[in-house]
Formats: structure tokens, C-alpha cells, sequence
């Protein structure tokens, strides 16, 4: 329904373009005066909106800028040389376009549930690229008309970040109530259930960022946006409508969320929505699979560290945690550790494919996207749908939220972690009480909570590569990791072949130079010093990427710079701070 965007994108050029010559229209010809009529007429235009939520490839490149994924590259924001001359994002097409639509469906004559449910979803939307906005830039200026080229509001300044988070929940909150229906077997609709899950999102980010950002002065009000996210959150609970995906192996129960061209509805509440016959396709293969055309996105072990033992205990409790070879650390883990990276017996088209030296840097190589058939390695053909809300997030956005209030109890871990974790096989899913002191030093030293740790811990497993991390660091206000050393696999001696999955066949040397006459079937790791080394020289921990240089100043870097192409056309824009000098 929603990929009818030729016709849709047609109607809207015409639109907004005759909006001040309705009288120039023939009367046989689209007008807002004939267009806005029925509820399919509002449902055609409405359709236009999905336009602005991530696609395939943008889900699949989700995460490729953060703390625990280490690449060929890093992000130009964090390369020290970035400015104002080189941003972007400063786009309000898709705002008018949904202005234009709330002003033009009050032209309907449909019952009133029915324009209240198209002004819901246009209102969602609204609040979704507003949300977006704000994340990016902070301040920003509120429309909520659409603007003609004499209107002096298209020169106005911005305003302040709460009084357009203020007009974001109300959007959000309109949006919750009016939009009709509750679940939608597809997965590639906003429903009622929908709209409270991005809700909780939402009012999660802001709650969270105002409570940690003491620079905005806006902690007083942090917890009532902390309450909007429990509260909407629980609502999705309540309603029952949704469940974790649980299958007979339960090896598959997290993986099949991913590589399905039809989404588990039962766990994903929206999708970017993939089919093949349809030729709406991704690259995830291509992307993750590729030593030139992706990144190159590896695992960091500090990230591989976080995973718990089967039994439920901390891997990182036993003290030589950072010297224990590959093919035994992944061994006897949280079941969702190898449906994330290759290890032990994953085989692709029956054939052995342990860790791949060519694309990981790290030995911790991601699958969690790709397809176990090669048939797509080389092209952007991957017909798996991804999810952009899936049932598990708002667990997790729940449990933060409660912790973040100080409400957090065992009955919140019972119906949140608890059931996560016993997913992911885990023997005792017991709520800790004791602070885990590892995920203290190597991520989150501002915190003692044992239960926020948990669920901080819990929210990286569950949601890696799914786009969450960098946003999950900025609201925490800890940009810092960003600038953590790439950690990879122990290496317990140079020049000596390794079988990572123990089939017997060896798969990788780690070497100052390539040998003259290399074994077949062995890639041979140049560790040189500098841009890869060892902990110990001739031995330890791989620090991969160490040419890769990264700034991430806390003083003003938590918010990027406005255009400056854009001050220059509208002066009364306020440059974020320390942003002016770049």
C-alpha cells in the first residue's frame, strides 16, 4: 500500500504547486478542492509519510557509528576536522508536506473518528521528524503551517528545545488516541500500538538526555518525560498484543527476527518492509559480507565481554576474561552471542564459515542481518525485512525508564529482562543486586544502579546493529566511548595458525609480513605495530584500527552544527555553540 510513491509524489507536486491558483484548475483535473475528499483520498496522500522512516539500507548501516563496532573508516563528525561547512540535515520538505495535509483534510466529508485517525497519523509523523530534528540540532524552529515565500516565520530564529518537545508530545499524544487501529499483521503500517511504542521512544531519549544534560538546566522536567515513556510503553504491555518470537530451536528465535522477507509480526510491530518480486530489495549481504564495498564493521571484545555465560553468570568474572582463545570464549554464552557473529558451527550452504579475516578486523565478524546463502554477497538483492520497532525494545524502553524513576523492581524485571534473557537460554534469569564493577569501568562509571546496568547491558545485546548505540551514548551523555581503543581477539601467539571454529581446518596466522609461501586456506593477519598490534607484542589482545584517529569534544560536539549555507540565507539562525570557529 504504501509503495504506490509515484502516483502519491505526482499529486503532491501538483498540489503544493497550484495551491494559489485554485481558480486556474479545470474541473476535470486534481485540486485540493476534489483531492481531499474520501478516506482512499487521504489514505493515497497519507502513504507519502512512510517516505521519511529508514529503509532497508539505512537499518542495515544502522549502527556503523559507534562505541562498539570498529571499521575502515570512522565518521567524518569524528575526525577532528569536521564544521559547519560540512553539515547537513537542514531539510523541511517533509514538514511541509504534512502541514499541507493537515491544513487540506479538513476538505473530507468522512465521519469524525476517520479524519481524527488521518490527523493522528500525520500528527505521528510530525512528531517523528521533529524528534529527529532536535535530536541532530537542539533548538530548532516549530512550523506547524505550511509557509509562503513572504511568510516572515520563514526567517525566524529557532526555538527552544522544550517548547518544541512540549509540541511533540502533544502531537505524539494525539496521535496515541485517534489513530484506529491497534495491530497490523503486515508490520508496515503506524498503528495505535505503534504510535505509543515510538511514544515511549521518544519521551525516553528526552527524559534521559534532560536528566544526564545538566549543561540545559531542563533535569526538573526530565521525569515527567521519563513517566510518558513508562506509561506508553506499558500501555503496549497491557494490551497484549505482542510477544517476544519464540521457536522450537531456539537457536533461530532471535535470528529470524532478521532474515525474514515476512516480518515475525508477532515480535515486530514495523518493518522496512523487503520482498523480491516486488524488487524492493537491501544490501545487507553485500554490506557485511564485502572487504570493499562495506566498512568492514567488526565487534570490539570489550562489546563481546558484555554477553553472559549460559548459567547466567558474568563472563567477565573470572579474571583471565581478555586471555581466553576464541573458540573458548564464545563458548557456553547467551544464545543471541551466535545468532550475532560467526563462530563454532555456523556454516554457510553447508560449508564451514568461521570468522573471516578479509572483511573482520577484530575476529568478532557480524551476521546478524546477513543471509546464510552467498547468492547475494556480491549485489544489493537481500530480501529480509528489518525491523524498525520490534516488541523487545519496548521491554527494554520500559525497564529504563523505571530504573531511570527509581521504580525499577523485581515484578518490572519479571516482565521486561527477565523474559529477554530466557530467550537468549540464560539458566538463571534472576535480578542482580550487585553492581556488575566491569560494566562500570569499561562503560558506564556515573552509574551504581545494578539493575540500570543490567538493562544498559541487556539494551546493547538486544539492539546491536539495529541503530541504536550512537543515540543510546549521546542522551547518556557519553560521547567519551566513542574514543575507546579497538579491542579484538586474544592472539596467544604470532606467527601460528588458528582453527576459530575447531573444524580442523586452520583458518588465520597473525604475522609481521605475509609469508612467500602462504599455507591455503589461511589468511594471514598483518599485525605491524601501528595500524594493528598486539597487547603484548608478540602476543594478546588485537588493537585494531589504531590509525583511525577520533575527536569528540563534550564541551559541544552532543549537537551538531547548523548548515552554515543556512545562516547565510536566514540570519536570524543561531549557531550551536563553539560551533561558530569550525
Amino acid at each position: 500500500m504504501k509503495k504506490t510513491f509515484l502516483i502519491v509524489n505526482i499529486a503532491i507536486v501538483f498540489l503544493t504547486s497550484c495551491q494559489k491558483s485554485f481558480e486556474l484548475t479545470p474541473p476535470d483535473k486534481l485540486s485540493p478542492s476534489n483531492a481531499f475528499k474520501t478516506e482512499k483520498d487521504l489514505q493515497l496522500y497519507a502513504n507519502s509519510f512512510y517516505n521519511d522512516l529508514p529503509q532497508g539500507n539505512d537499518i542495515v548501516r544502522g549502527d556503523q557509528t559507534s562505541d562498539f563496532l570498529v571499521g575502515s573508516t570512522i565518521d567524518a563528525y569524528l575526525s577532528g576536522s569536521y564544521s559547519a561547512e560540512q553539515a547537513g540535515g537542514w531539510s523541511w520538505t517533509s514538514l511541509r508536506n504534512i502541514n499541507y495535509f493537515l491544513e487540506q483534510m479538513t476538505n473530507a466529508e468522512i465521519p469524525d473518528d476517520a479524519l481524527n485517525h488521518f490527523q493522528g497519523l500525520a500528527r505521528f509523523f510530525r512528531a517523528n521528524f521533529y524528534f529527529n530534528k532536535v535530536k541532530q540540532f537542539g533548538n530548532v524552529p516549530w512550523q506547524a503551517t505550511t509557509l509562503a515565500i513572504d511568510d516572515p516565520d520563514l526567517y525566524k530564529t529557532q526555538d527552544p528545545r522544550e517548547y518544541v518537545m512540549d509540541r511533540v508530545l502533544e502531537d505524539l499524544n494525539f496521535a496515541c488516541e485517534n489513530i484506529r487501529e491497534p495491530i497490523d499483521p503486515t508490520s508496515s503500517n503506524i498503528t495505535r500500538l505503534v504510535a505509543l511504542a515510538y511514544k515511549a521512544r521518544i519521551c525516553l531519549f528526552e527524559g534521559s538526555y534532560r536528566k544526564y544534560h545538566d549543561e540545559l538546566s531542563l533535569q526538573a522536567s526530565a521525569n515527567q518525560w521519563l513517566l510518558a515513556a513508562a506509561d506508553a510503553a506499558k500501555k503496549v504491555i497491557d494490551a497484549q498484543q505482542y510477544r517476544l518470537n519464540i521457536e522450537s530451536d531456539p537457536v533461530m528465535s532471535f535470528r529470524n527476527l532478521f532474515i525474514n522477507e515476512q516480518p515475525k509480526s508477532n515480535e515486530i510491530m514495523l518493518a522496512a518492509v523487503n520482498n523480491l518480486s516486488l524488487r524492493v530489495l537491501n544490501d545487507a549481504n553485500w554490506y557485511w559480507t564485502s572487504a570493499t564495498y562495506g566498512r568492514r564493521l567488526s565487534f570490539t571484545k570489550n562489546f563481546i565481554n558484555t554477553f553472559l555465560n549460559i548459567d547466567g553468570t558474568r563472563f567477565t568474572d573470572q579474571g583471565n576474561y581478555n586471555t581466553i582463545p576464541f573458540w573458548e570464549e564464545v563458548e557456553n554464552r547467551d544464545l543471541r552471542l551466535q545468532q550475532t557473529i560467526r563462530m563454532g558451527n555456523y556454516k554457510r550452504e553447508g560449508q564451514a564459515a568461521p570468522p573471516d579475516f578479509t572483511y573482520t578486523y577484530t575476529g568478532y565478524m557480524p551476521y546478524k542481518f546477513t543471509l546464510d546463502s552467498k547468492a547475494t554477497d556480491g549485489r544489493a538483492e537481500n530480501s529480509n525485512s528489518l525491523p524498525l520497532m520490534r516488541y523487545a525494545e519496548v521491554l527494554l524502553n520500559y525497564a529504563e525508564a523505571m530504573a531511570e524513576l527509581g521504580s525499577f523492581t523485581a515484578a518490572e524485571w519479571n516482565i521486561t529482562i527477565k523474559p529477554l534473557r530466557e530467550r537468549a537460554g540464560l539458566l538463571n534469569t534472576e535480578m542482580p543486586i550487585v553492581a556488575d564493577e566491569y560494566l562500570r569501568k569499561e562503560y558506564f562509571n556515573n552509574i551504581s544502579d545494578p539493575q540500570l546496568l543490567e538493562i544498559r547491558r541487556e539494551r546493547g545485546i538486544e539492539l546491536a546493529m539495529e541503530g541504536f548505540r550512537y543515540d543510546d551514548l549521546m542522551r547518556w551523555k557519553l560521547g567519551s566511548l566513542l574514543l575507546k581503543p579497538y579491542m579484538g581477539l586474544y592472539v596467544p601467539a604470532m606467527n601460528t595458525a588458528y582453527d576459530l571454529n575447531q573444524d580442523g581446518k586452520d583458518d588465520v596466522s597473525f604475522v609481521t609480513a605475509v609469508p612467500s609461501n602462504p599455507q591455503k586456506g589461511i589468511v594471514y593477519f598483518v599485525v605491524n605495530g601501528t595500524q594493528h598490534y598486539l597487547t603484548e607484542q608478540n602476543t594478546g589482545n588485537i588493537v585494531a584500527q589504531n590509525n583511525l584517529k577520533r575527536v569528540f569534544d563534550e564541551s559541544f560536539m552532543y549537537l551538531r552544527p547548523i548548515p552554515i549555507k543556512e545562516i547565510t540565507l536566514n540570519p536570524n539562525l543561531k549557531q550551536n555553540d563553539k560551533w561558530e570557529s569550525k
